[in-house]
């Protein structure tokens, strides 16, 4: 068979769109099969993507029953197309989210540094969270505003700032803003402004 370079190019277009398989085979039903494979079985956990302001839906993939000897893994992550926000798209950065879920340089406990130290340790949560209560107690005592130089009562703190997540819903937002507000916080932003 003599082709030309016009030709091969052609044909390779019309194969490589699954039209035509150059061994006469019909690679359709093997194309729907491997889109179909990487989660079939597998969990779905509607979440939302946690990188901008925005809050657009996804829908995660997890294979594994968590039984004894196996680890639950996340294998594809997808735009929510239920999703008001973003009806199924994702951006760029948004399709890559699986990548932060599965990467090996995932930090899966807090790490703690001592005073003086060059090195961080590994510590266990409770010990992280007894530690950041008893430090936000310590700056609040010690910056609480009680009256300003008129006399006026203010009841503020001016020694903490809050910084809110981009990915808790609107509700979770609403009561951390009522909850910082109580305890006299005035420096409360968001991470969708900066």
């Amino acid at each position: 068979m003599d082709l030309t370079r016009r030709e091969l190019f052609k044909l390779s277009a019309v194969a490589g769109g699954g039209l035509l398989s150059p061994l006469g085979f019909d690679l359709e039903p093997a194309y729907a099969a491997t889109r179909q494979l990487k989660i079939t079985n597998a969990r779905e956990y509607k979440t939302v993507c946690p990188y901008c302001a925005v809050g657009c839906g996804t829908i995660a993939y997890v294979h594994g029953s968590g039984g004894l000897n196996t680890v639950p893994t996340i294998v594809h992550v997808e735009g929510d197309p239920d999703s008001p926000i973003n009806g199924g798209t994702l951006c760029p950065k948004g399709a890559s989210q699986m990548q932060l879920a599965i990467s090996p340089r995932l930090q899966k406990s807090p790490l703690f540094r001592d005073a003086g130290a060059s090195e961080w340790r590994e510590v266990d949560w409770e010990f992280a969270m007894d530690w950041f209560a008893r430090r936000f107690k310590e700056a609040r005592d010690a910056t609480f505003v009680e009256r300003d130089d008129q006399g006026r009562t203010v009841n503020r703190c001016e020694g903490i700032a809050w910084v809110g997540s981009a990915t808790v819903a609107n509700e979770d937002a609403y009561h951390i803003t009522k909850t910082m507000r109580a305890l006299g916080l005035i420096y409360i932003d968001h991470q969708a402004r900066i």
